[in-house]
């Protein structure tokens, strides 16, 4: 993500931290990171909720069939998906655009929640980790505003991501469930035989029968594993997404000469650059991610039985133990192209309109 230049560093009088170089600048104010997160975030989600519904049929079809069951010509499961492109225009044909757009509401709902925590909260939880790690790595006795000036630590991001992502999951649980149970949901009756399928009028209605089903705990149904998709996720996403922007800033593979001799970097602070990073980012945040991904999907689209007790799994690890020893880790990946076309763009989509909107709020902040 990307950070305001930082400023000069000022005199230490620790000899302990003398040599440390400066960090970026103090980070935004938690309410504006929290606004600018949420709404690069929704606009990326117009454009990517398609291969999210397809990504969510993916990962429910064939749930739990043998590799050879699922193959064979004479067994009962139908591959109604051969792959994600195909799957696309299943959906688009017996759907329309409405099929596609599944899930739309809920999904903007939880990206305000998600990412907005997630994003927003990104900047303040890195400075305040750090702030400790340097503390504890000086035996306490470092000033507070040598802090203010060291080195980012490279475990910071990783923390810092996977401690944004935990809490932005557990909140906007209750969204996800809801989001995941509309998208697995089809009207057309040819392909309605791939997961539990859950008829609701709006997404305040699958609310309600979801707390009638179980109570108001119900509704973080699968909270655990969506915590453990989103800490992994926003781990690598967040702390990929800085050091592959800075790595195509620098790296002497990746400069150029100038008109004037000197040597200049390929890649400048702007558009192309935020588009390259979140590429590279996106494929790396798809493969760490898609094994909690599709235990996540299972989870929250599992029916439940009279004492609202999940019928196939009992929770994350069971639902992990069962996919494997039924459908092999392939089928941990399964929905991966889907997973990779919608995580990639909407990585793309998120940090460019990021960059965007971070530069519109500085104008005015500059202005008043």
């Amino acid at each position: 993500m990307a950070h305001a230049p930082a400023p000069p560093p000022r005199p230490l009088t620790a000899p302990a931290v003398a040599s440390a170089a400066p960090v970026p600048a103090a980070p935004r104010p938690l309410l504006q990171g929290f606004t600018l997160g949420a709404g690069a975030a929704c606009i990326a989600a117009t454009f990517t909720n398609p291969m999210e519904v397809v990504k969510t049929r993916l990962q429910l079809q064939g749930e739990l069939m043998r590799r050879h069951e699922a193959s064979s010509s004479t067994a009962s499961f139908t591959r109604v998906y051969r792959s994600a492109p195909h799957a696309f225009g299943v959906i688009l044909r017996s759907e329309g655009v409405r099929g596609l757009q599944r899930g739309l509401f809920p999904a903007y709902l939880y990206q305000c929640v998600m990412n907005g925590i997630r994003l927003g909260g990104y900047e303040p939880v890195k400075h305040a980790i750090n702030a400790g790690v340097v503390r504890a790595q000086h035996s306490g006795w470092a000033p507070v505003a040598a802090v203010a000036t060291n080195v980012i630590d490279p475990i910071v991001p990783v923390l810092s991501g996977f401690t944004c992502g935990i809490a932005a999951a557990l909140c906007g649980s209750p969204l996800f469930l809801v989001k995941t149970r509309l998208q697995a949901y089809s009207s057309d009756p040819r392909l309605a035989g791939i997961g539990a399928q859950h008829r609701y009028k709006s997404t305040a209605h699958a609310m309600m029968v979801v707390v009638k089903e179980g109570g108001v705990k119900n509704l973080w149904r699968g909270a655990t594993a969506s915590m453990m998709r989103t800490g992994v996720g926003s781990a690598v996403q967040l702390s990929s997404y800085d050091a592959i922007k800075n790595a195509l800033k620098t790296h002497r593979w990746l400069q150029r000469p100038a008109a004037d001799g000197t040597v200049q970097p390929m890649f400048g602070d702007g558009i192309e650059l935020h588009f390259s990073a979140s590429m590279l980012t996106g494929l790396l945040v798809a493969f760490a991610m898609n094994p909690f991904d599709t235990v996540s999907t299972r989870l929250y689209n599992q029916a439940v039985d009279a004492q609202g007790r999940g019928v196939l799994y009992t929770g994350p690890i069971d639902c992990f133990a069962k996919t494997i020893r039924a459908e092999g880790v392939a089928g941990l990946y399964k929905g991966f192209t889907a997973h990779w076309l919608r995580v990639g763009p909407h990585t793309i989509l998120t940090f460019v309109f990021l960059e965007q909107l971070r530069s519109l709020a500085d104008m005015h902040w500059m202005m008043d």
